[in-house]
């Protein structure tokens, strides 16, 4: 049953009627709000400004925009230096471009020098569609979580990113944001709770957990779709939207670990390196437990449909069912 804190939209179930929104719709309109509350906020993008929606924020403070043109590298420098002025700067691209591309610029301009810069990673995921392997990025968690002074923040939808977005501005440290380019449902409300570096409970059996499901982004609805079906056969499910993979939030994975004695990750990227990876780690160290991963295994995207890449990688429902099966045999 959906958990009685979580406050998600009443349709959230029903694909016919809950509304949907690409997340990367969330991150425009938490850039416009994060400007007018802070005179500080620049933004800067490469080349896809409509694409990555930073749009709106350009045209209601061109003297705040800077087009860098296909120069991903070139924009995290200058962000960098821009953050030593004083400024807080967001860049955005394709999340294959940025942080792809200008991964050492990040790592060395920005991490190394503390520079609190927001990295907003657009077209994340298979779910990129028919624009191939060479522009769905499936590797960036695991190579922006490894970074020291950096925060990753993946939001379940575009209410959601619209959150992250503006509560990025008061962080310190550096902010990697992942967004999707297709239209996903619409989980949370405006009064959903959120908070950086919190884990939020949406979905909780009555009674002990069976099975935990740990999701991050759009996936948490598969991940939903899941436990009701899970529950018709008698397993009682707690899912956890898991947004922040870093820093994760620690006490609420070890707490759904010890209740139901086994867990599953489903992320839309690669499951070596990625959410689940890092889940793992948590596990670990503090209460070792069986975990199953959902997530691309070790290959590159390919075109075709968003539905269908899901479907074909492995991250529907129905293999989010088969994990938790596969994961109880295993208590």
């Amino acid at each position: 049953m959906i958990s009685p804190k979580a406050k998600l939209v009443k349709e959230i179930l029903d694909l016919k009627k809950v509304a949907q929104a690409p997340t990367r719709n969330g991150y425009g309109e938490g850039l416009v709000e994060a400007g007018r509350k802070n005179k500080n906020v620049v933004v800067l993008c490469a080349d896809l400004t409509e694409s990555t929606r930073s749009e709106a924020f350009a045209k209601e403070f061109p003297e705040r925009f800077v087009e860098m043109g296909v120069a991903e590298q070139n924009m995290a420098s200058v962000a960098s230096g821009m953050a030593a002025c004083g400024k807080i700067p967001f860049i955005s691209s394709y999340a294959m471009f940025s942080p792809g591309r200008n991964w050492e610029q990040i790592r060395t301009t920005i991490c190394y020098n503390e520079r609190h810069v927001i990295i907003g990673g657009a077209h994340a995921g298979v779910s990129v569609g028919p624009d191939g392997a060479t522009h769905q990025a499936i590797e960036d968690i695991a190579i922006t979580r490894v970074l020291p002074n950096m925060t990753v923040v993946v939001p379940c939808d575009a209410v959601e990113a619209k959150k992250a977005t503006t509560a990025s501005v008061g962080l310190k440290n550096v902010v990697y944001l992942r967004f999707a380019r297709e239209k996903t449902p619409i989980l949370t409300t405006d009064k959903t709770p959120f908070k950086v570096g919190r884990a939020e409970v949406f979905w909780d059996s009555k009674g002990k957990p069976d099975v935990a499901v740990i999701s991050c982004g759009p996936l948490v609805h598969n991940a939903l779709l899941a436990a009701v079906e899970l529950e018709k056969k008698g397993v009682n499910v707690r899912v956890i939207n898991n947004h922040t993979i870093k820093p994760m939030d620690e006490s609420t994975i070890l707490k759904a670990a010890k209740d139901a004695g086994c867990l599953v990750t489903v992320e839309e990227h690669q499951i070596n390196g990625g959410m689940g990876s890092a889940v793992a780690e948590i596990i670990t160290r503090n209460y070792p437990v069986p975990i199953e991963f959902v997530g691309v295994r070790n290959r590159f995207g390919e075109s075709g449909e968003p539905n269908e890449l899901i479907e074909h990688f492995g991250m529907s429902p129905k293999y989010i069912i088969e994990a938790a099966k596969k994961v109880l045999k295993r208590k």
